[in-house]
């Protein structure tokens, strides 16, 4: 008996150190050689200070810039996650009425504009980082007045800005608002 307990006591050592310390250490080790970058979280850094990450939303309201999707945890990271609430819920309703009555305002749009989804509704961790090219596309004229720019030169960028599918088919094109946001800053 007290050789199976022995033995039971060995093999959870022996994968303890395999599966607990050894496996992901050779993972990290692959990881940030072969995507440094990714690895660390995609950060964007700018005259030696950190001010995102290409993966995480961050909140954008000034007329003077492209605006993400509604996040159902306020953009913040740590109680990140989507709103559950379900589709016949009285509060989505209310919400997406809200969002969509609030984009229509902001880019003087009539009621019978349809707004796109992603600008109605919230994703699913609260945190995605892109919008479609749609949603950029109704905010051109909005932030290219607020700018002083001409509306070209602000979908010139957009559309610079659009990412295909990953491997051609994966997910639907998408724009960065973060990406997007600072490369209007850059700009003279």
């Amino acid at each position: 008996m007290f050789k199976l307990i022995f033995q039971s006591m060995r093999l959870t050592l022996v994968f303890t150190v395999l599966t607990g310390l050894l496996y992901p250490l050779a993972v990290t080790g692959v990881a940030q050689l072969a995507f440094h970058d990714k690895a660390n979280g995609s950060l964007i850094e700018r005259n030696g200070k950190i001010i995102g990450s290409e993966l995480l939303v961050q909140p954008f309201t000034g007329a003077k810039y492209f605006w993400p999707r509604p996040s159902a945890c306020g953009y913040a990271t740590a109680p990140s996650g989507a709103s559950n609430l379900g589709p016949a819920s009285a509060a989505l309703q209310s919400n997406v009425t809200a969002n969509a009555t609030a984009f229509r305002t902001a880019h003087h749009l009539a009621a019978g504009v349809p707004v796109p989804s992603d600008m109605v509704f919230t994703s699913g961790s609260g945190l995605d980082p892109h919008i479609s090219p749609e949603a950029a596309r109704l905010q051109i004229s909005r932030v290219a007045a607020a700018r002083g720019v001409r509306d070209d030169a602000v979908r010139e960028l957009v559309e610079k800005l659009i990412k295909p599918p990953q491997l051609g088919f994966l997910g639907e094109p998408r724009v960065n608002v973060l990406l997007l946001n600072l490369a209007l800053d850059q700009q003279k």
